[in-house]
């Protein structure tokens, strides 16, 4: 029996036999990843590097990328899949954390409609300023840039991707721990944004690490803290922001999930062979480059992380006032 077979029996053991010609319809068919954002960047990165990983132990992923609203529409697909483990989706910090609380109306329900499989990885996010400006205004630390902020009240902005954004909802939970004011200015999408401020329109921004290190490297941005409890191993010489605000941590991150309703049996087994992946050291490497931390788990702690994470953001995407509608 190959590794396509092994999968589906395990699914087709755990239906009723009501269903065994559906089951055996599907057992040349590979396993649909469904990325609900567009080719290109780490998400879709790296869920290509964990597809070809896993080819000898689940046989063929296709990564099939679904974009369009937010990461809605792809997440939306999965939700609504076959709960039969052939298709499976990418959980990201805005469809199943974010989004529930930014939109108005939601085709799926992100705490009931999905089953986890694993974290993949965590990205710490990073306060950035235009180096020339942080050096013309004396700041070098994050207490720095909040004496700043006190000592010239209304004077300082930040740009984000957009309203509801990962950016704008760290900025805004900065502001509240500093207790500082700082306007927002969205820009269409995070590149935009980071050329913002690379010509100085913004006075600082929190951006995914990944995005902002060529940049921090070549000292055009200078790095003040990154936004997760502990320094990142990509950048060791910047201090987290919990440094300054004890517990302070809002990541980016993404996993893996199945529709709500897979069996348990299929889900532990797509968890092992991902969970390896995840812990070969060619993986490792890989996620390195693009500044992403890869970070088991087990199905169960990963739908208990994302439960915690969902409650987190319900309070910043209210207090920050962000709605789409």
């Amino acid at each position: 029996m190959n590794r396509r077979n092994i999968l589906i029996t395990t699914a087709a053991a755990v239906f009723t036999v009501a269903t065994p010609l559906t089951v055996s319809a599907q057992q040349d068919a590979p396993i649909r990843l469904v990325v609900p954002y567009a080719p290109g960047g780490p998400l879709d990165g790296s869920s290509r590097i964990l597809a070809e990983r896993v080819r000898d132990t689940l046989g063929v992923v296709v990564v099939d990328n679904k974009a369009g609203a937010g990461g809605n529409i792809g997440a939306d697909i999965v939700a609504k899949a076959a709960h039969d483990g052939l298709t499976i989706g990418l959980a990201a910090t805005a469809t199943h954390a974010v989004n529930p609380w930014l939109f108005s109306k939601m085709p799926y329900n992100a705490e009931k409609d999905f089953a986890g499989i694993t974290q993949m990885v965590r990205v710490p996010n990073v306060l950035v300023m235009n180096a020339d400006r942080a050096n013309k205004l004396g700041i070098h630390s994050v207490n720095d840039l909040i004496k700043y902020a006190k000592n010239h009240p209304g004077k300082l902005n930040y740009g984000s991707g957009g309203n509801g954004s990962a950016g704008h909802l760290a900025g805004e939970l900065f502001k509240q721990r500093a207790n500082i004011y700082a306007l927002h200015i969205p820009y269409r999408g995070a590149n935009p944004a980071q050329l913002a401020l690379l010509a100085g329109e913004v006075d600082f921004n929190i951006d995914n690490l990944a995005a902002a290190a060529p940049n921090i490297k070549a000292g055009k941005l200078k790095a003040l803290a990154v936004t997760s409890l502990e320094p990142s191993p990509m950048m060791p010489d910047v201090p987290p922001m919990s440094k300054t605000f004890k517990g302070f941590s809002i990541d980016t991150w993404w996993g893996l999930v199945a529709p709500a309703g897979t069996p348990k049996p299929v889900i532990d087994r797509l968890n092992k062979a991902f969970v390896d992946a995840l812990n070969a050291p060619e993986t490792k490497a890989k996620f390195a480059a693009m500044m992403a931390e890869p970070v088991p788990t087990t199905p169960e702690q990963f739908d208990q992380f994302m439960a915690a994470e969902r409650s987190k953001y319900q309070k910043l995407v209210k207090a920050s006032g962000a709605k789409v509608d």
